[in-house]
């Protein structure tokens, strides 16, 4: 997984209705794009340091 400051990082809900929840990458951590990220979730606007897992990809913003 590789992301960078400014994208979206997704955790897709493991069962069907489960909510997914959204978060902004603030600071990358690992090296070239490697995780840790320091993510600022949407829903609570809360920071913290995330490990991702399997269910999880990230969102690229366009560039323009």
């Amino acid at each position: 997984m590789k992301a960078d400051v400014g994208d979206v990082v997704v955790v897709h809900g493991r069962k069907v209705g489960d909510a997914e929840r959204r978060g902004e990458v603030l600071e990358v951590r690992g090296q070239d794009g490697a995780p840790p990220y320091v993510v600022r979730w949407d829903t609570a606007g809360t920071q913290g340091l995330f490990f991702p897992s399997s269910d999880v990809s990230v969102q690229h913003p366009m560039q323009t």
